[in-house]
């Protein structure tokens, strides 16, 4: 097992919003803060994650309206770490249930996000999803 724990790669301060947000809102947020998921907040504790994917299987693919509430399209109860998770772990937990982006909770409150490339990143920073993570974005 490695030394590193989820805390030391992830993504701090992640951002939310509220199940009765609109997909717009979300869209325009993923934009501005060039992420990719969004968690849902209900009330003080995370009960979902929106993905830039959803936005595009889940609303735009059904013809959906911006309006769209954030509820009916995140998932919820998402798989989450914990931030003394250990990296390995979080890598194998990652790939046994094909997730690119998993929430950080410690004791019921999100913390912090972990993905693909921040873990590219720290492991395989040459790679090329390790240099398109570290990348500046292009937009």
């Amino acid at each position: 097992m490695s030394t590193e724990r989820v805390v030391d790669v992830m993504s701090l301060a992640p951002v939310k919003v509220k199940p009765t947000d609109s997909v717009a809102k979300v869209a325009a947020l993923m934009r501005d803060k060039d992420i990719g998921a969004v968690l849902v907040d209900g009330g003080g504790e995370m009960t979902g994650v929106v993905t830039d994917r959803d936005l595009v299987v889940r609303v735009l693919a059904d013809e959906g309206s911006p309006s769209t509430m954030v509820s009916a399209v995140c998932t919820m109860n998402p798989l989450c770490l914990n931030p003394e998770d250990d990296v390995d772990a979080a890598i194998e937990t990652m790939r046994a249930h094909a997730v690119r982006r998993v929430p950080v909770v410690d004791r019921g409150v999100a913390v912090g996000m972990v993905s693909l490339g921040d873990l590219a990143r720290l492991r395989d920073p040459d790679s090329v999803l390790g240099r398109i993570s570290t990348a500046e974005p292009n937009h």
